[in-house]
């Protein structure tokens, strides 16, 4: 292991310890010897352009001048990528506070189109975990949202036999009123899995992403991701996020909408109550 940080970063490993990385990498600290510290990701046999995929879009979030922070790519291959490690401390008020306003300020860096963005070739698609995660542009964000974000993985969740024949078929109905419940907003560069476990609340630097499935898309979908599995302080984030960029009325009804993607790809890797869970989400709406 650190041969292989060695020769992507260029400087000397002093000592490496596991540390933990989610549930798809495994994931290492490395001690360099210019007296800092990075993280490692590797996978003996990851999906083509698995890592490269992340390198860039953690590159394309942390560009936005005042935007949320990602931390510094130091080398990456098709198996393994290496970060600058990041410090976490205890999650703060004002920390979140932070958040909320370079969120903002991410959202509204805009990308090209609805889907695109994200990677070095706007065309590439990316990941969700370890499934592939469809970004063809789109000309509108409900075709976007309906046909490369809900249907791939409502399609796979129930061919795994993962969700109910009738929470299927009310999801795919509210699909086609996508255009009357979601006003029109410009396209947005967001994180794309924007849950609590990519958040790291940093010593330095307030709160930092990472693991990101980036791509133009609509903002309200990376809150509504905060909100599905919780956030430390996020009435504090979503407050310093209107203060920079107030939301569109009744986002906070339309969050069920946004989570219809996240529950249908949990549903499809993990089982469960997903499933449920999406059909409830869907019938909100209907």
């Amino acid at each position: 292991m650190a041969r292989r940080i060695e020769a992507l970063v260029g400087t000397a490993v002093m000592s490496t310890s596991a540390v933990a990385g989610g549930d798809v990498a495994a994931a290492t600290r490395a001690r360099l010897s210019d007296g800092t510290s990075a993280f490692a990701k590797t996978l003996p046999h990851p999906p083509a352009g698995f890592f490269p995929a992340e390198a860039a879009g953690l590159r394309w979030l942390g560009a936005v001048d005042g935007g949320i922070p990602t931390p510094d790519v130091l080398g990456v291959d098709e198996t393994c990528l290496v970060l600058r490690w990041i410090e976490p401390t205890r999650p703060s008020g004002e920390a979140a506070e932070e958040f909320g306003e370079r969120l903002a300020r991410t959202h509204a860096a805009g990308a090209p189109a609805f889907g695109a963005g994200g990677q070095d070739d706007p065309h590439t698609d990316g990941f969700i975990g370890k499934l592939p995660l469809p970004n063809r542009a789109a000309e509108s964000w409900a075709e976007f949202y309906a046909t490369r974000r809900v249907l791939p993985y409502l399609k796979l969740a129930a061919d795994r036999g993962r969700i109910s024949l009738t929470d299927a078929a009310d999801v795919e109905r509210v699909l086609s009123r996508l255009t009357q419940l979601v006003p029109h907003e410009p396209v947005a560069r967001i994180h794309g899995d924007l849950w609590s476990g990519n958040c790291v609340w940093a010593v330095e630097g307030g709160v930092h992403v990472v693991d990101p499935a980036a791509h133009g898309g609509h903002r309200e979908t990376d809150l509504a991701m905060l909100s599905l599995f919780g956030l430390p302080h996020l009435p504090k984030v979503m407050s310093a996020y209107e203060s920079v960029t107030p939301l569109a009325d009744g986002w906070r009804d339309r969050q069920w909408l946004h989570q219809l993607f996240p529950l249908l790809v949990h549903a499809a890797m993990f089982g469960g109550s997903y499933g449920a869970k999406a059909g409830d989400a869907a019938r909100v709406f209907l």
